[in-house]
């Protein structure tokens, strides 16, 4: 279980720094005003803000995910490799239910730590230099809301965070195992990491695509009330307010980004897990072969006087 756990942190760190630049880009899209829009589309928002506020401009609140989503990993990846031990049996019905059960469990960090990211990442929108920085980083972010809103300001988008992660990690993981399976990812193919790589890409894209709607809504009711001003009541008011102003096509803004960013992160991740396990296991049977005692040979006079030993006496 413990390797389940290091092999996450080592896999979300990763998945991190190929994947931040274009969930800043995915955020920015979801909570634009449809009113005064400053952005056209994926590729037109990743022009502004690398023109505007330059290359750290894409990675603007990292902090809270490098910390966060390590740690998430190793939740998420111990949580469903010990599920799977006592579900018993490996098909996919209990993958998807291992999985679910991780992501569930996950969202106690997942929650506060998207909150901090969104806030952050909307901070000084357009600018290069921020004039006023309303927060100095992810964590001063957290501690800045507890003040102002209490316990319930830091878990703001709890339940559509919930909704979104349960069936999330369901659907990833149940398409990881029947992708490696269908693919036969076994150790001694030569094509092994490349199936890996499509492998985890995919399941992250049929992850996402299977919650996304849930995600546009998380991302502007932990947005609402970025400059002091709330303008909803709830998830239900979310969800009426932004089909009434922009239609239904609200429920895929920003699902460029998220897909383009899904494919390399995820892939990244699952590999880097897969690859971290079979040879940290690897190197544990190596370990365990070699401290086996190893029988003794027994010189031509030990064996003699050994069997003078074990012939019976007669009286």
């Amino acid at each position: 279980m413990a390797l389940d756990f290091a092999a996450g942190c080592v896999g979300g760190a990763a998945g991190v720094l190929v994947g931040h630049p274009f969930d800043t880009v995915k955020v920015r899209l979801q909570v634009q005003n449809v009113d005064k829009p400053l952005y056209r589309g994926t590729f037109h928002c990743f022009q502004s803000i690398v023109r505007q506020e330059s290359m750290l401009g894409l990675y603007k609140g990292i902090g809270s995910p490098m910390m966060g989503l390590t740690f998430i990993n190793a939740i998420v990846f111990g949580v469903q490799g010990n599920a799977m031990r006592q579900l018993g049996n490996d098909t996919p019905l209990n993958q998807f239910l291992a999985g679910a059960a991780a992501g569930a469990i996950q969202c106690v960090i997942c929650c506060p730590m998207e909150l901090a990211k969104t806030r952050m990442q909307m901070q000084g929108t357009g600018e290069k230099k921020s004039k006023r920085k309303l927060y100095k980083n992810s964590l001063d972010c957290l501690v800045r809301i507890y003040r102002k809103e209490g316990f319930k300001g830091i878990n703001r988008g709890m339940v559509t965070t919930l909704v979104r992660e349960t069936p999330g990690f369901g659907v990833y993981f149940l398409a990881y195992d029947v992708l490696t399976r269908s693919l036969g990812c076994e150790p001694e193919d030569p094509y092994m990491i490349p199936k890996l790589l499509f492998a985890g890409g995919m399941s992250g894209i049929a992850s996402w695509l299977s919650t996304y709607p849930v995600d546009v809504i998380k991302s502007r009711l932990q947005a609402d009330g970025v400059g002091g001003v709330h303008r909803y009541g709830g998830i239900m008011d979310c969800v009426r307010q932004s089909v009434q102003k922009e239609g239904y096509r609200v429920f895929t803004r920003g699902l460029t980004s998220t897909l383009l960013r899904a494919f390399p992160v995820n892939a990244t991740t699952f590999a880097t897990v897969t690859l971290f396990l079979m040879y940290m296991r690897e190197g544990e049977e190596c370990s365990l072969q070699n401290s086996e005692p190893q029988p003794v040979q027994l010189q031509p006079l030990q064996q003699q006087t050994l069997q003078q030993q074990t012939q019976p006496t007669s009286m």
